[in-house]
């Protein structure tokens, strides 16, 4: 089972790491053929204009909507979850639009907001240490989107089908348990592949 990780900006290292830590084989990404070899792909943080800009110059827009459709699992942090919502406040335009989420761009202030917090998520046993740096939040979701986290009543993480996405980063951590719930979402599509 091969995961990718995008590697058109941020903390792509971290995340190949955290993939491994899961158990799964991890994949740096940087041309549209390496998604056919792949069962599931992370879009890190990074500044959400600058990749959605890249992806579309690469061809990642259509490649990655196309992966979606197939099922197959998709990751998003920080700029990645922003980069798979339906709708962006202050935007009239969304980038993969895939996820039926309303989100809102450094929604916690600048970079001296950022800040770490330990996260209660639906689906592991103890909390979560997030690392928020500019980070959005999900401002609306769809009923078809599951809730998995919320902070201070903002939501900071969901899951629909097969998408994942949180605002912080929990690459930046040693706890790899997020990463280990993507591997089980990837999982679950090969068995029905």
């Amino acid at each position: 089972m091969k995961i990718g990780v995008l590697a058109l900006q941020g903390a792509v290292k971290e995340h190949l790491d955290m993939i491994s830590s899961a158990g799964a084989e991890a994949v740096v990404i940087k041309t549209v053929d390496q998604c056919d070899e792949i069962d599931g792909i992370i879009i890190p943080g990074g500044e959400s204009t600058t990749i959605g800009r890249l992806m579309k110059i690469y061809g990642f827009i259509d490649k990655l909507k196309e992966f979606s459709n197939q099922g197959k699992p998709i990751f998003g942090t920080c700029a990645g979850m922003i980069l798979l919502a339906k709708e962006i406040v202050g935007q009239t335009e969304n980038h993969l639009g895939l996820m039926d989420m309303k989100v809102a761009r450094n929604a916690f202030g600048r970079q001296r907001e950022s800040f770490e917090a330990n996260l209660p998520i639906k689906g592991l046993e103890s909390p979560l240490r997030a690392v928020f740096i500019r980070a959005p939040l999900i401002e609306k979701v769809s009923p078809e989107v599951e809730v998995l986290s919320e902070y201070n009543g903002k939501i900071v993480a969901a899951k629909q089908g097969h998408l994942l996405a949180a605002s912080f980063h929990p690459e930046l951590t040693d706890d790899f348990r997020l990463h280990s719930y993507f591997v089980n979402m990837v999982k679950q599509y090969s068995l029905v592949k």
